[in-house]
C-alpha cells in the first residue's frame, strides 16, 4: 500500500510551450477550459479536447506513467458514475447483466460524464505538472489584486491554496512511512474492507500530528524572515506576457472552440 507516489501537486521542470507559458494565462486558460467542458453537446468534442490535452501533455514530456498515476484517483470515480448512468437511466435496452438492465442511452450518457470528469481533473493535474509552486502563487496574487481594494486577502489566499496543493505530496509521503515503519513492527494492514478501515485508525492519528508539527515549523520559519502578507512584497521574477503567450492562447482557443463546434455538430 503506497500513497507517495502521486503526482497531484508535484512540479515536473521543462521548457515547452506549457512550461514557459505565463502562469496567470495558463490559470485563465484553465477556467475557460473547464468552463467549457460544460458547454459541450457530445462525446466527439469531448475526444476533441481530451486528444488536444494529451498532445499538450506529450510535447511537455510528461511521462505517460505519471499521467495514468496522477488521473488513477478520479478512474474510479468516473467508472461509478459511468455504471449509474448504465443501469439507472432508462430507455432503449442494451442487455441484461443478471438481474441488472443495461441501457444504450444509459451507456452513452454515462461515458459522455465520466470523460468529462476526467478531463476535468487531468486539466488541473497539467497545471500543477507544468507550474513551479512559487510562480503559481504570484499568478494566483495578480489574478485576484483588485480584490485587495476591498480589504480582501487575495495574496495570503493564493498562498495558502499553493501550500495547501504541495504538501499534498509530503503529506502522502509522510503515510507511506508511517504504513512501512507499522508493517516492520507487524502491525496488520490487510484483512478485508474492515481489517483495512481499522488500519488506517494507528495511520491517520500519527499523520495529523506530524502535519501540524510541518505547519508549525513552516509557520515559525515564515515568522523568522519577516513574512508580512503580498503588501509591499517584491517578486525575483517579474510577469509579462511575450510572443510565447500568444502562440499558447492561440492554440489553447482554437482548440476548446473545435471541441464546442465539433461536438455540438456531432451529436454523439
Amino acid at each position: 500500500m503506497q500513497l507517495g507516489n502521486a503526482a497531484i501537486g508535484q512540479y515536473l521542470p521543462g521548457s515547452s510551450l506549457l512550461h514557459r507559458a505565463d502562469p496567470r494565462l495558463k490559470i485563465t486558460t484553465l477556467a475557460i477550459f473547464a468552463v467549457a467542458l460544460f458547454f459541450v453537446g457530445g462525446i466527439a468534442g469531448l475526444l476533441v479536447m481530451g486528444a488536444g490535452l494529451l498532445l499538450a501533455l506529450a510535447l511537455a514530456r510528461v511521462p505517460s506513467r505519471l499521467i495514468f498515476r496522477s488521473s488513477r484517483p478520479v478512474l474510479l470515480l468516473a467508472l461509478i458514475t459511468f455504471c449509474f448512468q448504465l443501469f439507472l437511466h432508462g430507455g432503449a435496452q442494451l442487455g441484461h447483466l443478471g438481474p441488472l438492465t443495461l441501457y444504450r442511452d444509459g451507456a452513452r450518457d454515462g461515458g459522455f460524464l465520466a470523460l468529462r470528469l476526467v478531463l476535468l481533473v487531468l486539466s488541473g493535474i497539467t497545471l500543477s505538472l507544468t507550474t513551479p509552486p512559487v510562480m503559481l502563487t504570484d499568478a494566483l496574487g495578480r489574478l485576484m489584486a483588485p480584490l485587495s481594494q476591498v480589504r480582501f486577502p487575495a495574496y495570503e489566499l493564493a498562498l495558502m491554496m499553493t501550500i495547501a496543493l504541495r504538501f499534498i505530496p509530503a503529506l502522502l509521503a509522510e503515510a507511506d512511512r508511517i504504513i512501512l515503519a507499522q508493517a516492520a513492527r507487524g502491525a496488520g494492514l490487510g484483512g478485508g474492507l474492515t481489517g483495512r478501515v481499522r488500519a488506517l485508525l494507528p495511520v491517520l492519528i500519527p499523520l495529523f500530528i506530524l502535519s501540524f508539527s510541518n505547519a508549525d515549523e513552516l509557520a515559525q520559519a515564515m515568522e523568522s524572515r519577516c513574512y508580512r502578507g503580498g503588501r509591499g512584497r517584491t517578486q525575483r521574477r517579474r510577469l509579462a506576457l511575450g510572443r510565447v503567450d500568444a502562440l499558447f492562447a492561440l492554440l489553447a482557443l482554437l482548440l476548446v472552440g473545435a471541441g464546442i463546434v465539433i461536438g455540438r455538430k456531432s451529436g454523439f
